[in-house]
């Protein structure tokens, strides 16, 4: 067994790669054969458990102050000095264990990735996987930065968003325009670091012998359940039965705002006239609604969130320099997630943290099964978990049922993020789209130009029935403001494939509740065991990408919504 491990998180942080190379040294000495299998892949799992941790941590404070050059200075030192020699440490066991020809039960699935990782490891890529990370942070650093001046203060963009939904039309133009403004001021800057990232994408994919940068992620990301053949597929299944009722939703808002155009200012303010949804003021507040909301799903599921709330795992509200976004992250060493997210007081923000609860719920589940590499799942299946809690906690967003609001509101509520589930499909679509024709082009990529006219044409295919006549820079420059395709690429259709599986998930609760929640638990529960196809059949889902399959989910959300329409 390995001794000397660190115990606690301040011991942790202070890790160097000297007193972690020769864990692995040992793991990697040791004869390996079915008798000691189980004992080997035990210790290996508790120093990748650690290291992953120690990453984990580092990149979330970073993260949670994007000027705090301490925290960047220790994420890049981790990435300079400790993540390179741990994955060349990595592909040693890797291949030790492959070669020993053992397979250990529950491990079929896991070895079947180990097996695509080992195939791609270069070590002339370690040192430009480190930068793509640094150039990542950058990224973040330039959207963490952007503030303008607002009723007389310096305000983020992320905390304009309440100003969208101001029923004074002029206002929220004035505000939508100045945060676009801000935004543009970067298209330099961006665009040069986009160029960064292309180049060395290009480099890392010919280094690992692959055709293009896409098929190296296709084998890294383990995508053995769909091809780009399939991605396409999908775009199209959404062009014909979710595009035309996207239109018919923006008619209808276009009618109730009585106005002749609907313009981007217009997509959040309540078309009927009313105030804004404001849950909570505080974050202490927001993650006592959450609390109240979990209890009536599920009390497991409940238990999970209080001790988060015990332990300090959430950072909700936004602030100067806090990077966009939100995220769960995993700290597999203590075996607890951690909550990121950006709250200034709105709906969406509670949507985010039901959302980003389901990705901890499905740490905490996973924590039970042995070994880290039965824990990896494609997120695929972890946007599973998310995006499936916020439709099977929407019962309960009544005050009657454990939630925040009347009934009318709690309607109103739901229709929006029903509405706001079907128009992202085609969002979905443009952006994984144009990542399929950035990766097939990369010359043309090369030039920000070309990747403003492509966006412009994957918009004007998915994104139809608002009026951007006059915002051809804002709208085309749209590639700019998602992280996704920057930081993390081909990183999308995830969301669009998960969000059918968690609307079947749903249509199952609208028959029986508990036993979807029941299901969906033992679907987390299983990690990265079995394929796709299982995990969502385990759920109660269909995996696809056909037409038929998302025109019977988008009925369906159809169909609630009207009976909603009526609590309002």
């Amino acid at each position: 067994m390995l001794t000397s491990l660190p115990q606690t998180v301040p011991a942790l942080l202070k890790w160097s790669w000297q007193e972690i190379e020769p864990h692995f040294n040992d793991l990697a000495a040791r004869t390996l054969d079915a008798q000691n299998v189980n004992d080997w892949l035990a210790d290996w799992s508790a120093l990748d458990e650690r290291i992953s941790e120690m990453y984990a941590r580092l990149s979330l404070a970073k993260t949670q102050d994007t000027a705090d050059q301490n925290a960047e200075q220790a994420f890049n030192a981790f990435l300079d000095h400790i993540f390179p020699q741990a994955e060349a440490a990595r592909q040693k066991l890797r291949e030790k264990l492959l070669a020993s020809g053992l397979e250990p039960r529950g491990f079929e699935l896991p070895l079947k990735k180990m097996r695509a990782s080992a195939a791609l490891f270069r070590q002339e890529n370690l040192p430009l996987l480190t930068q793509e990370q640094k150039l990542g942070s950058r990224y973040e650093k330039i959207i963490g930065a952007q503030t303008i001046e607002w009723d007389g203060k310096e305000v983020t963009i992320a905390q304009l968003r309440p100003v969208y939904q101001n029923p004074d039309r002029a206002t929220r133009a004035r505000a939508w325009r100045a945060a676009l403004a801000r935004q543009l001021a970067d298209r330099q800057a961006l665009n040069d670091l986009w160029r960064e990232f292309l180049t060395l994408r290009r480099t890392i994919a010919a280094n690992a012998d692959q055709p293009d940068y896409r098929a190296y992620k296709w084998h890294q990301l383990h995508r053995f359940d769909y091809t780009p053949d399939d991605c396409r597929t999908f775009h199209r299944a959404i062009e014909e039965a979710v595009v035309p009722v996207a239109r018919r939703i923006y008619e209808r808002r276009q009618k109730r705002l009585g106005i002749e155009t609907l313009r981007p200012w217009d997509l959040d303010v309540d078309p009927l006239g009313r105030a804004p949804l404001k849950p909570f003021r505080t974050g202490a507040e927001l993650k006592t609604i959450a609390a109240s909301i979990f209890n009536r799903v599920d009390a497991t599921l409940g238990e999970y969130f209080a001790t988060m709330v015990r332990e300090n795992l959430l950072d909700v509200e936004n602030r100067k320099n806090k990077a966009p976004g939100a995220y769960c992250t995993n700290f597999p060493m203590s075996q607890r997630p951690f909550i990121f997210e950006n709250a200034v007081g709105l709906h969406n923000d509670l949507q985010t943290i039901l959302h980003e609860s389901g990705h901890a719920f499905h740490n905490f589940e996973r924590y039970a099964l042995p070994y880290a590499p039965q824990r990896q799942v494609g997120m695929e299946f972890a946007e599973v978990a998310s995006m499936a809690m916020e439709l099977l906690a929407s019962p309960y967003l009544p005050q009657a049922r454990g939630g925040v609001y009347s009934d009318a509101d709690a309607a109103r509520a739901r229709i929006e993020h029903l509405e706001s589930e079907i128009l992202f499909w085609p969002y979905m679509a443009v952006v994984d789209a144009f990542q399929h024709w950035v990766y097939e082009n990369p010359d043309a990529a090369m030039d920000a130009s070309n990747c403003d006219a492509e966006w412009a044409r994957q918009w004007n295919r998915f994104m139809i029935g608002v009026d951007w006549r006059g915002l051809e820079q804002e709208m085309m420059t749209g590639w700019h403001r998602k992280l996704h395709i920057f930081a993390v690429p081909f990183y999308y259709v995830e969301y669009g494939l998960a969000q059918l599986g968690a609307v079947q998930v749903w249509g199952n609760a609208l028959r029986d509740q508990a036993r979807a929640v029941a299901d969906y638990r033992r679907a987390l529960a299983l990690g990265g065991t079995v394929s796709l196809p299982q995990l969502y059949a385990t759920a109660g889902a269909k995996f696809a990408f056909d037409a038929a399959t998302l025109r019977d989910a988008v009925s369906l959300m159809e169909r609630v919504r009207s009976e909603l329409e009526a609590k309002e």
